[in-house]
């Protein structure tokens, strides 16, 4: 893990970017205290990408009425 100045990545956040997308690491520092950690995106989990596509498959079968039950001051009311 890198660190790096909070100033320096505002300056070259560009930079910072592309490195961290290549798997890099950084930890931000700001007046000599750490502030955030720059860090890839892990990758989702198979079984919430499993469980999206099976709700998404069951919404795509059902019927699409147009009807409903509520009314839009009931479904905002407190």
């Amino acid at each position: 893990m890198q660190t790096l100045r909070a100033t320096d990545a505002n300056r070259q956040l560009s930079s910072v970017l592309r490195q961290v997308s290549k798997g890099e690491e950084f930890l931000v520092i700001s007046r000599g205290k750490p502030v955030a950690t720059i860090l890839p995106v892990k990758q989702a989990d198979t079984s919430h990408r499993a469980s999206r596509e099976l709700l998404l498959k069951r919404l795509s079968s059902q019927e699409v009425t147009g009807t409903r039950s509520w009314t839009r001051d009931e479904l905002y009311r407190s």
